[in-house]
């Protein structure tokens, strides 16, 4: 991966669409290159070097999810954000499952979608290095080895499975994380439908980390996906920049 300006591939069928995201994404110091098609982007990634993928859900041909799945087994370390509509939700949860990063609504807005490849990037390159046993995010801090969080400097008491789930959050700051890798990665393989169960946990890991927990600003609920843990570094600004594309 790069270490500073960011390539990225865009795979889109609307040329018209390609080109305001190539003008948009290129002033912001995005090197882009394009792809109409999930088989033109296969063919492009096989002969050069890319560090995201900005893939639209809805193509003729191979579809978005089955070029993230097929670019997925091959590039294990690239970004792959989705670009998909409003009431996407079930697409976007067989994408998340297929190996996308993230991913992002139409209409998109600049602001919201460089802040989401930037974070992106920011979390592969923290793969890329060893894992941190300190997890940071706004006024927490989450020591792993010593199974503590500190919240303003003041110890929070959590049970195993609100520690587990946390840091499972953190781990992918920024990412949404499906309500079926939650399950399984915290209660086991043979779990992936109770969401009640999941919820009951959410609620109570947010009354000792949130400072309101009816309005949360650390785990926002993706609806019909799963969560999403935010820092304030990774919260995109909503002014005048931030003109839908």
């Amino acid at each position: 991966m790069t270490s500073d300006r960011l390539n990225a591939l865009v795979v889109d069928d609307e040329p018209a669409f390609r080109r305001v995201l190539r003008t948009s994404l290129a002033a912001s110091g995005f090197a882009i290159e394009e792809a109409r098609s999930g088989e033109e982007a296969l063919a492009i990634l096989a002969r050069s070097d890319f560090d995201l993928v900005l893939l639209d859900v809805n193509m003729p041909g191979m579809g978005g999810v089955a070029a993230c799945r097929e670019i997925r087994t091959h590039m294990a370390t690239i970004g792959i954000v989705m670009v998909t509509v409003q009431d996407g939700e079930g697409e976007v949860v067989r994408a998340l499952e297929a190996g996308a990063d993230d991913y992002i609504t139409k209409p998109i807005r600049l602001r919201e979608l460089v802040a989401r490849l930037r974070a992106v990037s920011r979390r592969l390159q923290t793969e890329d290095a060893v894992e941190p046993t300190m997890l940071q995010a706004g006024d927490l801090e989450l020591d792993v080895n010593r199974h503590l969080l500190y919240r303003q400097g003041e110890v929070v008491h959590l049970t195993p499975t609100e520690f587990e789930l946390l840091v499972l959050l953190m781990r992918n700051q920024g990412a949404p994380v499906t309500h079926a890798k939650l399950l399984r990665s915290i209660w086991g393989p043979e779990y992936g439908t109770e969401l009640d169960y999941l919820r009951s946990f959410v609620k109570t890991l947010r009354q000792k980390i949130e400072e309101d927990p009816a309005k949360p600003k650390y785990i926002v609920t993706e609806p019909w996906l799963g969560y999403r843990f935010c820092s304030p570094v990774d919260r995109p600004s909503t002014g005048p920049q931030s003109a839908s594309l």
